[in-house]
């Protein structure tokens, strides 16, 4: 059950890189209520499809809510080209299931024009992912929705996203920005601190952006009390090989 509930282990996946770093909010626990998922194209859908989330509360409780999810999630995949009815029908699975608890979503789906990655994300209730460009320059996805799980009917708005080589797109939870800490230990993160420390992160491969945000996230919050915390990094390859189409199914990580 608890390798089950691990975020799993990323890599390139038809030529787009994916890297993933995830912090629970009680360091001895190895799981809680913030996720990620990258699922690659199948017959039922060409796209691959990167989910990262957050489920309210912490501990075991939420990580069970994290796994109905997940899997559910996993049942719609045939659904991955339309990012409002996964959500819609996401909304119902939660809304019958009895749970109390809801959650805040955002959705990439990737693939590859020429050296590009074009991206289509969708987030609900959920922070917009940051893009930082070649030149340093970090912006706001324009897309976003209502929460899943609290109400009947919910709203949503995608925005299409295209990297170009060296460029990154973050998903993150509000686990970073909310992160207390600092000289004093009780100022936030911010959002302000994560977009000037992403603007570092120009050119960087996906794996070493993850590093770094998680890395001055960790620095910043030290001995003290956090939340779960999760971030997604996709990246376009730089360079002329930009490495070899992989659909196969990323593995899990093991104890």
């Amino acid at each position: 059950l608890m390798r089950d509930l691990l975020p799993p282990s990323l890599r390139q996946v038809e030529g787009v890189e994916f890297a993933g770093g995830y912090r629970a909010s009680v360091d001895t626990d190895r799981i809680g209520g913030d996720f990620y998922d990258v699922h690659p194209p199948s017959e039922d859908c060409h796209e691959t499809l990167a989910v990262l989330g957050d489920v309210a509360g912490k501990g075991l409780e939420a990580a069970v809510i994290t796994g109905k999810i997940r899997n559910t999630v996993q049942a719609l995949l045939p659904m991955a080209d339309d990012h409002a009815r996964l959500l819609r029908l996401l909304n119902n699975a939660l809304l019958g299931s009895g749970t109390i608890r809801f959650a805040t979503l955002v959705l990439a789906s990737t693939h590859r024009e020429g050296r590009d990655v074009v991206l289509r994300v969708t987030a609900a209730g959920h922070p917009p992912p940051l893009i930082v460009r070649g030149d340093g320059t970090v912006e706001e996805a324009d897309t976003g929705g209502t929460l899943i799980g609290a109400l009947p009917t919910i709203d949503s708005r995608s925005a299409e996203v295209r990297l170009a080589p060296g460029e990154t797109c973050l998903l993150y939870t509000d686990g970073v920005t909310e992160a207390r800490g600092g000289p004093l230990g009780d100022a936030m993160f911010g959002e302000r601190r994560l977009k000037r420390a992403l603007a570092e992160c120009a050119g960087m491969p996906a794996e070493a952006v993850v590093e770094r945000i998680q890395m001055l996230a960790d620095a910043w919050i030290g001995d003290g009390r956090h939340d779960d915390i999760a971030v997604l990094a996709i990246t376009a390859p730089q360079g002329a090989h930009l490495g070899a189409v992989d659909g196969t199914n990323p593995g899990r990580r093991t104890p």
